[in-house]
């Protein structure tokens, strides 16, 4: 509920401080005096977009707080919780800043948030309805939505499974187009993996081929010098005096009294050195003992691999790797039409789960349409609207995310009159009465909504005027209603009533509003009937009203 509204420096209101109540709430005033700048201090506060020139002229800038008083479990709670918000003692606190050039700030419970967070919250808290109502029984794209809300349906389940069947579709298109791609260039994944296991490059052995090729192109030249290093260390040559000269000191150590002893340690260990460089010597010479036939064929291999890098524009060291991403692409093209035959056994089985939960819903809702038509019929009746058809038309409109139905709101305002297009068979009076019956079947799925109907009673008087109302005060015992009107019969059956009006002071016009006792009321509502010159008959009139 809507306790307080506190609007600081906006528009025509300098300060002005509104606590409401539950139950029906009417705000009346002559035409200009400024009922619809409340209705947008309001809806600057909710968030909503409107009018950019909102601060009053000359003031630093504009304020509105709005108070809630919020139940447990209210739809709100939700909002907040997802936005990390708790509230204390039921109360939420909505205050939002406006600047002359423009800037906003919003806070809830005094911290910061977004105007998205406002307009989250404000779906929960507000619903505005009017005469030229844009989201209610005028816009045919909304008529489902109010289907559902009175049904009271779950559109997850239905939501979840169209999702679902959207994913096993893409998945499929994607494989098909894969596979349609990769089919174009199997020939070629054919030709290049035959090519590729005939050579069967490893990874590094272009970098062996080259090392072992250079190697034999200068093998001739570079025998010949370990050859001759090797006849150096031989028998014949070092290794000979090495151990003459080992032979010769060892004969003479005894002599020596121990000084040889280190001489002769230093020739072993070097005559074992000189061992092990001779050994080394010979390997490389045996290893550089080739055929030439080798190294033909070693030049043949490595430009074979350097050729087919080149052709693949790929490094030799990775050739290997680049085979085996072939050959998984080969083998995609392969397994292909299994891949798909297997994605479409999926989708077949998501459709099966989303119509079989279509169908549910569209029973649903079709029972729904029943319930309304019968509801609304009930409620149109004491609304002098009982010769007028109401009449929720479903049709299939293809599989989509809220199932497949789709939803009109058709009305025959007179007997053996044809039926069509609400927006287009009832009048202005007509569709204020249609649209406060819907709200009235509607009620008991906006739990905890204060309902604002701007000027929902223009173009009926009289009698149909007094109807609404009632049906009004009739829907303000389970929620509670703001109503700015013009008409004295539903001024009338307000539990509370308050008067906006306008006053120039110093060549400043201001907009005030203030709440009327019974007397007042009666004045008011005096005026309503008979216009600037209140007369007797007009104020007896107003007290019977006000009696009724």
């Amino acid at each position: 509920m809507l306790r307080g509204l506190y609007i600081r420096n906006m528009l025509l209101i300098d300060r002005l401080d509104l606590e409401f109540q539950s139950g029906l709430n009417v705000l009346t005033g002559e035409t200009g005096a400024g009922k619809s700048i409340l209705l947008d201090s309001l809806g600057f506060v909710l968030g909503w977009r409107g009018r950019a020139d909102l601060v009053r002229k000359g003031a630093d800038q504009g304020e509105v707080t709005a108070v809630f008083d919020i139940a447990e479990g209210h739809p709100a709670a939700a909002v907040l919780a997802d936005h990390d918000f708790s509230i204390e003692d039921n109360e939420l606190i909505l205050r939002r800043t406006n600047t002359p050039d423009g800037r906003k700030t919003a806070f809830v419970n005094d911290r910061r948030v977004s105007g998205e967070v406002l307009r989250a919250l404000s779906d929960t808290l507000v619903e505005l309805h009017g005469q030229h109502d844009d989201r209610g029984l005028l816009n045919a794209k909304g008529h489902l939505a109010l289907l559902d809300a009175f049904a009271g349906v779950n559109l997850g389940p239905v939501r979840k499974a169209w999702s679902a069947v959207r994913k096993a579709q893409s998945t499929l298109d994607a494989a098909k187009a894969a596979l349609e791609e990769a089919q174009k260039d199997a020939d070629f994944l054919r030709h290049a993996v035959k090519e590729l296991d005939d050579l069967s490059p490893e990874a590094g052995e272009e970098v062996a081929l080259d090392a072992k090729r250079r190697l034999m192109q200068g093998a001739e030249r570079v025998r010949e010098d370990i050859a001759k290093a090797a006849n150096a260390l031989g028998a014949d040559a070092a290794e000979g005096a090495m151990m003459d000269a080992m032979r010769w000191l060892e004969g003479a150590a005894d002599a020596a009294e121990g000084r040889l002893e280190s001489p002769i340690a230093a020739l072993s260990r070097a005559a074992s050195e000189l061992s092990d460089a001779q050994r080394g010597v010979e390997d490389c010479l045996q290893a550089l003992d080739f055929n030439p036939l080798e190294l033909e064929a070693t030049e043949e291999r490595l430009f074979a691999i350097r050729d087919l890098a080149r052709k693949h524009n790929v490094l030799p060291d990775t050739l290997a790797e680049f085979a085996d991403d072939l050959r998984t692409r080969l083998q995609a093209i392969d397994t292909g039409a299994d891949q798909i035959v297997a994605l479409e056994s999926e989708l077949a089985a998501a459709k099966d789960v989303y119509n079989g939960i279509a169908d549910k819903l569209t029973t649903a809702r079709a029972k729904a349409a029943g319930k309304l038509d019968k509801s609304m019929a009930s409620e149109l009746k004491p609304l002098k609207m009982e010769r007028a058809v109401f009449t929720t038309e479903m049709t299939d409109v293809g599989a989509g995310p809220d199932g497949r139905d789709g939803v009109a709101f058709t009305v025959a305002t007179n007997p053996g009159a044809p039926s069509g297009p609400i927006e287009k068979i009832a009048s202005g009076g007509e569709l204020s009465r249609f649209l406060l019956a819907l709200k009235v079947c509607l009620t008991r799925q906006n739990e905890g909504v204060t309902l604002i109907f701007d000027e929902i009673d223009r173009g009926v008087g009289g009698a149909t005027a007094d109807a609404v109302g009632r049906r009004l005060a009739a829907l303000a015992e389970q929620a509670q209603i703001l109503v700015v009107t013009h008409s004295p019969q539903v001024a009338a059956q307000g539990a509370h009533q308050w008067q906006v009006s306008k006053s120039v002071t110093k060549g400043v016009t201001i907009s005030t509003v203030a709440k009327l006792d019974v007397d007042q009321r009666t004045t008011e509502i005096a005026r309503m009937l008979a216009g600037d010159v209140i007369t007797p008959e007009a104020e007896a009139a107003a007290k019977a009203l006000l009696q009724r």
